[in-house]
Order: structure tokens, then sequence, then C-alpha cells
């Protein structure tokens, strides 16, 4: 499954952005900054190139500084045997702490809990109580989840049906969340979950933190599924996912 760069990039960087602005770089670099890219940093580049990783237009790009610091070079630079020698470098600088700041932003947002949690694998996804595909990845994760392999964190939207943000809110503001959650979800189609028709500021106010997440990382449907590879990279998947898929985002059984 391909990296999430396409969002990753839609969140701004917070420490390594301020570090990058505090440098000093050449004319060639600040010209490419002066036409809207951020400059995170600088890596090593071989035939006496500088590198300089940046994000641009919603990805990564790296660019290269001539020798003499006169000209640059924009886009990936191959070895003889093909190498893309640009990859490591954007994959380390820009791509990994985005990953990170996304990964942080979930776990900070209103999710419920769905299984252990002390479940070695957590798993977020945004859901829908309208949604008959979150119903369908919920009931794929049963085993993992039963087996306490791995825990979902369910984060809460309302944006299929007019009265699903007001069924959201009223699996956010149960008594016991991952009880409605469970009884919601395990009775399908025949879900007796009634919409709140007034929902409380401070639910509200959690739902609509989701929303603008979701926006943020501009997802459109649900489920939407992050998860972490074995290398400990964010992953995403859209919608239920097939057999091959399900064992890549939640692991052996």
């Amino acid at each position: 499954m391909p990296r999430l760069r396409h969002l990753l990039t839609l969140l701004p960087l917070t420490l390594a952005a301020s570090l990058a602005q505090a440098e000093d770089w050449p004319a060639p670099i600040k010209q490419i900054e002066a036409k809207g890219a951020r400059i995170i940093g600088k890596f090593d580049a071989p035939s006496g190139l500088t590198g300089y990783a940046t994000q641009y237009q919603n990805r990564g790009m790296a660019l290269y500084l001539t020798a003499d610091g006169k000209n640059v070079i924009a886009g990936n630079l191959y070895d003889a045997q093909g190498n893309d020698l640009s990859t490591a470098p954007l994959e380390k600088l820009v791509y990994a702490p985005m990953a990170k700041e996304v990964w942080a932003k979930m776990e900070k947002s209103s999710w419920i809990q769905d299984g252990d949690k002390n479940a070695p694998r957590t798993v977020y996804l945004f859901s829908d109580p309208n949604c008959p595909y979150c119903n369908m990845f919920w009931e794929q994760a049963r085993p993992w989840v039963k087996a306490g392999k791995v825990q979902l964190r369910h984060i809460m939207v309302g944006i299929i049906r007019e009265d699903s943000p007001g069924k959201s809110a009223a699996l956010l503001a149960a008594k016991d969340p991952q009880k409605a959650l469970q009884e919601h979800e395990a009775a399908g189609k025949g879900s007796k979950l009634k919409a709140l028709e007034k929902i409380p500021a401070e639910v509200e106010a959690k739902l609509d933190a989701n929303m603008k997440l979701m926006d943020e990382l501009e997802l459109s449907a649900t489920p939407a599924i992050f998860y972490l590879d074995d290398k400990g990279g964010l992953q995403q998947q859209q919608g239920a996912p097939s057999p091959e898929k399900l064992v890549k985002i939640l692991g052996p059984k």
C-alpha cells in the first residue's frame, strides 16, 4: 500500500518548519521558496550537489543545488544502477515527521475504544454510524479484536445521512460508549441507535474537531482506516479491505 504522501503534505510541520525558516538559504533555494515551496532541510548528495528536502504543491520534492551555488535542479536523482537517491532523504525529512504528526492528531481526536486498550496493535478509522462498510470492517476485525491482538479506535463523524451527526453524538454521549458502539455494530441493519435531536455543546465540539481533522486529511468517505506497517510507516486503507489487505492492517491471526 502506498505511503500517505498525497495527504501528509497537507499538514504543517512544526519544529522542522521553524528550524528551516531560520536558515539562510542560498539564493537559488530562496527563489524556489518564494514560489511557495517549504524548505525542510538539507541532505547529502553526490557529484558536488547539495540536496534540499521540500514541500511543494501537496507533495515532497527534492532540490539539488549545483556545486557553484548558482543553480538548482528540482526532481529525483538516480544513480548508474537506477536507484532513486531522493526517496530516502524525503522519507526521513518530510514524510516520516508528518506521519508522526498525523498519528498524534488522531490520538488526540475523539474516538471510541473497540477492544482491549492494551492490545499491541492500534488501528484508527473514521467511522459513520450509517456506514455499511464501517460495519463490514467491524465484522472483519472481530477475530483479531476478540483475541486481544488489535484495538480499533473509531473516530466518529457524521457525513452519510442527515441523522449521522446525531447518531455519532449518541454514541459519544452514551454512559458507556464502547458498549453502545458494540451493540450498534453487532445489530447491523437492525440497530436501534437513535440520533440525538439536540446535541450537547461539548459533544458537538468533539464531532466538529473530528470533521475538521477529516477535512485536513482530504478524506471524503468512511471508513478511512489508518495503521502502522511492519516498518512503522503510516498507511491508509479506504473502505472495507480485501482479505489480503486485512492481514496487512491487522496482522496475522
